[in-house]
This record gives C-alpha cells, structure tokens and sequence, in this order.
C-alpha cells in the first residue's frame, strides 16, 4: 500500500492511500514537495505549480507621445511575482507577434502613427475575461495636404469657387493658411471666391498648420475663362446654335 504526503514551507498533509490537495489564496505560484512512502521505501518528487489567482494587473503609459518618440508602457500587479513571470501585450487586443517579456515594461521605440491604440498586458499562463488596458495616442504634424477645388470643371468670370484644405494629422489640424503665388490671400480651411474674374488666376496652395507642424500643399491652378469665350467655343462646335 502506498502513503502519499504534501509538504510545503507551511505545513504538510498525507492521506491513505492518497491524497488530493487544493490550495486556495492569493498565490501566484507554489512549489510542494511529494513524498511516496511504501513500507520503508520513501519517494520524494518536486511539485511546481501556476496558479491563475494574479487578475490585480494595471497598465501605466502616457496619454499621448510625439511620432518619432521612445514610450514605455509598464504593466503593474499588487500580487508578489517571481522573476519567473513572463509578460504578454497587447494593441487593440491582439497580442503583439512574439512579445513576451521577462519584466513588466514595453518599450516601443520611434513611435509610428500605427502604433497608437489601446494596450493590454497579462501573466503568461493566466486567463483573463478583460484584460486592463490603457489607450496611447500618437501625435503627428499634417500629412499629405492637398487642396480640392469646387467646382471642379471650367471656372467661368462671375461664378463663385471654393478651395478646401484637406491634410492628415492627429490631433486635426485647425488652422490653415492661403497663398497665391506665394502670397498670403487668406485664413480657414476653405478659401471661397465670389464673382470670380480674370485677376483670380493663378496657383494656389494652402498650408495646414498644428502644434507638431506645418506643411504645404502642391499648388493647384486656377484658369478663369470669360463667358464670352465659353460662349464662342460652343457656337465654334455647335453652328446649329445659330439657327
């Protein structure tokens, strides 16, 4: 017949002809020692345990970081870990490939627009219904701005036109400027023209403007025809206006 006892650096448990040990509390990991005994034979066998009891987890990171800049996240527990335990992170709650870490911190280096989302961490080998989460934003000067003109076709003198500034930046940019043939002509993400004529041809291009940045457009050109001209094409193409 076979003995089978507990022991651990608290206190020690043996059944006949086993015994079934449950271990409840806030315990992150415990180790036990097996010891079989058979008449005087006596057997020992370490016992390595995880327990999934560690859930107090929190992650610290900045609310928002400058695109280029280093960040570091850091997921912190009230529970005593080892230094066995392995860290993994999130983004927007798919794990980031191959990102386990022995200590509590992610560092993300250079910053990208794309890395800006929310962030989870968890214990390798524990389960959690919602992991904590903290959300980073990446702050970027303007992008890519271009100026779109409406309307889009043949401006004809006396007909209005507007000039919208378009550009990606975070946070949006407010304050946009206009210029016609590099001078300044006037302020607003849309730059409206009433009564066009003549004298308003020319490139345009606008300037998208926030606290990270600045950045121009390509310009656009403006050709501003006489109605009379538009007139002449059409009776030019078409003689049977005339009749």
């Amino acid at each position: 017949m076979y003995y089978f006892r507990f022991i651990t650096n608290i206190d020690k448990w043996i059944g006949k002809p086993g015994v079934n040990l449950t271990v409840t509390g806030d315990f992150h990991e415990v180790h036990l020692l097996c010891i079989m005994l058979n008449n005087n034979l006596c057997m020992t066998a370490p016992v390595y345990i995880m327990f999934v009891l560690c859930s107090d987890l929190q992650v610290e990171a900045p609310e928002s970081v400058t695109e280029g800049q280093n960040v570091s996240l850091t997921c912190k527990s009230s529970c005593a870990l080892t230094n066995r335990a392995t860290f993994i992170w999130y983004r927007n709650s798919q794990p980031l490939t191959e990102r386990r870490d022995r200590n509590n911190q992610l560092l993300l280096q250079s910053v990208r627009r794309e890395d800006a989302g929310r962030y989870s961490c968890a214990l390798h080998g524990h389960s959690y219904t919602s992991p904590p989460s903290a959300h980073l934003s990446v702050m970027y000067p303007p992008k890519h701005p271009f100026v779109a003109v409406t309307p889009c076709c043949q401006l004809v003198e006396g007909n209005s036109v507007n000039l919208s500034c378009n550009s990606d930046s975070y946070p949006p940019a407010l304050n946009f400027s206009w210029f016609k043939g590099g001078t300044f002509v006037g302020s607003g993400r849309i730059y409206s023209i009433s009564k066009i004529s003549s004298n308003h041809s020319g490139e345009y291009k606008c300037k998208s403007i926030t606290e990270h940045g600045e950045k121009y457009s390509d310009a656009v050109t403006l050709n501003v025809m006489c109605e009379y001209i538009i007139q002449h094409k059409m009776l030019k193409n078409n003689p049977a206006l005339l009749l």
